[in-house]
């Protein structure tokens, strides 16, 4: 084993913050990554470790040594990436996060085509509505919807999503169909999320004010409320991509387009470090090609 496998292995111990999650991310076992970091240490005359049976710490000189080694990593795979580029093939493997109803709508026949255009691509895709961290879990790339915290990551804007308030046209025929934000409150809503108090966003005037809503369903999965709309029973407000195929067939029907607030966009966010890859710049390319762009 090398002294650069070495220090590989410490980085990813000190990131994962646990022997078993470490060796799970490397495929190795978690005896062969303790021993390695045990040799380490023996060969620095340093404790870099601090190990009990409930956390792993990092002592002074770890952290020291670990910023070390993150540098010359970064400087390896800076490099190696560098040659691998000359091929101008993408290869290897693209390490994904995405959100799950996004992924389950959108990714489900992206991933293949763009597999079949790279045979020489594999890839690792975790669906998950939490914001990940990309640097510290070892994704290459992230998709995100919404508006961006600051943050080291590059972010390459793919497409614009819509907030689209809608009801099946039952429920309109039965209830009415409102043509101002402030007659919701006549209406029964089916609500994203479990704030104690629901507000709505809308564009009145020149300003975006909230409208305060209620009913007898809330969730945090939009295909959840999105069906429930189409079986009459509220309205809801859903980000297109959600909803796009049931208005296409008629069983949704927007209502107050012209007070749609303003929506958001999707983001492919990825590392500095990884900007120079081959295959993360294939599928970022990839992505902006297959959804449509508004200029913005």
């Amino acid at each position: 084993m090398s002294q650069l496998e070495d220090m590989r292995i410490f980085a990813e111990t000190v990131d994962a913050q646990s022997f078993t999650a470490a060796a799970d991310r490397l495929g190795l076992s978690k005896q062969f990554v303790s021993k390695r970091i045990a040799a380490l240490e023996k060969r620095l005359g340093a404790r870099l470790l601090e190990r009990t049976t409930r956390q792993l710490r990092v002592t002074d000189l770890g952290l020291a040594y670990y910023e070390c080694t993150q540098r010359i990593l970064l400087e390896v795979d800076a490099a190696e990436q560098m040659i691998t580029n000359q091929t101008a093939t993408p290869r290897g493997v693209l390490r994904l996060s995405a959100p799950m109803t996004f992924a389950t709508m959108y990714l489900g026949p992206l991933i293949p085509a763009f597999m079949q255009r790279h045979p020489e691509v594999s890839v690792e895709l975790e669906l998950s509505d939490r914001i990940v961290d990309v640097i510290g879990e070892g994704y290459d790339m992230a998709l995100r919807i919404g508006t961006l915290a600051d943050s080291s990551l590059i972010a390459r804007r793919i497409t614009a999503v819509q907030l689209i308030t809608c009801a099946s046209p039952g429920y309109l025929r039965q209830h009415g169909v409102p043509t101002a934000p402030q007659q919701l409150a006549a209406h029964t809503c089916l609500i994203y999320g479990h704030t104690p108090q629901a507000q709505w966003t809308f564009r009145i005037g020149e300003r975006m004010r909230k409208v305060s809503v209620s009913g007898p369903m809330r969730s945090n999965n939009g295909e959840m409320l999105r069906d429930a709309a189409v079986a009459g029973l509220g309205l809801t407000i859903l980000p297109d991509f959600i909803v796009a195929g049931a208005l296409a067939e008629g069983r949704l029907v927007e209502v107050l387009e012209a007070f749609r607030p303003e929506g958001f966009t999707l983001y492919a966010v990825y590392p500095q470090h990884r900007q120079s890859s081959l295959v993360v710049r294939a599928f970022t390319e990839f992505l902006v090609e297959s959804f449509p762009q508004d200029g913005a």
